[in-house]
């Protein structure tokens, strides 16, 4: 299994001016590439594979205008080009958008091989540095000197932080030990994760929170000068600002995560359509908030680490309109109706509660069925479902 380490770095300022030149000329040589193969597919219809843009790199490093590109490590050029390559490849299965152009404000990054960097007694050398570069280890767990990173990723954060990522061939984990509970979870706003047990976990609307400071910073972005030092400052608290936001809502969704997938054997989601559901603008921000699509990312791969089990059901499933006791399924339920009464048994139900409990019974149902009930290489791959249609009609139980 692969796994990385991520650690704060310390360059030193001459070690910084030769990472910041390596972002500038990994970032031409990105851009440069994208618009040569966009040009070379739309204008003559041909596509471009790895070894026919390694030499439109050498043809790029011959031109007088790009010399400095022959002044860095040669390693995170020839990585970029690889990146483009799988980028692409992902973008025609289907996995991601188009690829797009790399600017110089956001987050830099830069990739090293084991041709690009010297990893010894737990101090790392980079190609055009003399000296280690200095980084702090944050696992007590695990010895720095004893491992063995096939690849180091060196970025920069818009707030001017350092980070250095080993990538490191390990053993697998072993199997946790069977807890014999499963849990469904029905996702939402006020409450971002309600389970079938009936426990509810507290939404920390980390933007919101922040969103008055954030706006303030903003405001006094806009009155400066652009390309004055002031106007820089500013835009680094903004970046700041929205770095506390970030790392506020990953603790937040590692903490969550990593509860459920520790205390049960099975855990079944429903497959949200974030993409579309953002599509309203009244509640875009507070769903954006919520990090729904990172938390079913961490549930999956914590689950697949330790052998437990994730179930995905459909998301026309009604899960909130469906009595859990009976199967009634009401015609409508407005989302100002927190609680109901079902008609056919007269059962007072919570509506996430309610839920929750659907979308477990519908898990187990889909896992039943006998498919793969881990999803996490193809989001788009539906749950096997029974051969035989039964549409459920309002006002009949389901069956």
């Amino acid at each position: 299994m692969r796994t990385a380490y991520k650690c704060r770095a310390y360059p030193t300022p001459e070690q910084a001016d030769v990472l910041n030149r390596t972002f500038g000329c990994v970032r031409v040589v990105w851009n440069r590439t994208l618009a040569w193969r966009h040009q070379r597919w739309h204008g003559e219809r041909l596509p471009t594979n790895v070894p026919e843009a390694n030499a439109h790199l050498t043809a790029m490093k011959k031109l007088p205008e790009l010399a400095w590109l022959n002044e860095v490590s040669s390693v995170p050029l020839q990585q970029v080009l690889r990146t483009q390559q799988k980028a692409f490849a992902n973008f025609f299965a289907g996995r991601a958008k188009y690829p797009r152009y790399k600017s110089r404000n956001g987050r830099q990054s830069l990739e090293y091989t084991r041709s690009g960097f010297r990893y010894r007694d737990g101090r790392l050398f980079l190609a055009k540095m003399d000296v280690p570069l200095e980084f702090v280890w944050s696992w007590p767990d695990v010895e720095p000197t004893t491992i063995t990173p096939s690849t180091v990723t060196v970025s920069r954060d818009p707030c001017g932080r350092w980070f250095i990522s080993f990538a490191v061939d390990v053993d697998d984990p072993e199997q946790a030990a069977a807890t014999g509970t499963m849990v469904g979870v029905d996702l939402g706003i006020k409450d971002f994760a309600v389970t079938s047990d009936g426990e509810k976990i507290v939404n920390p609307r980390t933007l919101a929170q922040r969103e008055r400071n954030l706006a303030r910073y903003q405001r006094r972005m806009a009155r400066t000068q652009r390309g004055s030092n002031n106007r820089a400052k500013a835009k680094a608290k903004i970046a700041r600002a929205h770095r506390k936001v970030r790392t506020s809502r990953q603790d937040f969704l590692h903490r969550t995560s990593t509860r459920l997938v520790r205390d049960h054997d099975v855990i079944v989601l429903e497959d949200l359509a974030v993409k579309n559901m953002v599509r309203n603008r009244c509640l875009a921000k507070a769903i954006s908030d919520c990090g729904w699509g990172a938390f079913r990312w961490m549930v999956e791969y914590k689950a697949a680490r330790t052998g437990r089990h994730v179930i995905v059901i459909d998301r026309w499933h009604p899960s909130s309109k469906t009595c859990s006791h009976c199967g009634y399924l009401l015609s409508e339920l407005k989302l100002s109706t927190r609680t109901w009464t079902c008609p056919g048994c007269g059962t007072l139900h919570d509506r996430d509660v309610n839920a929750a409990q659907n979308i477990l019974a519908a898990g187990l149902a889909v896992s039943a069925c006998g498919g793969d009930v881990r999803h996490a290489e193809s989001p788009r791959m539906l749950s096997p479902v029974k051969q035989e249609s039964q549409p459920v009609r309002v006002g009949i139980p389901s069956p």
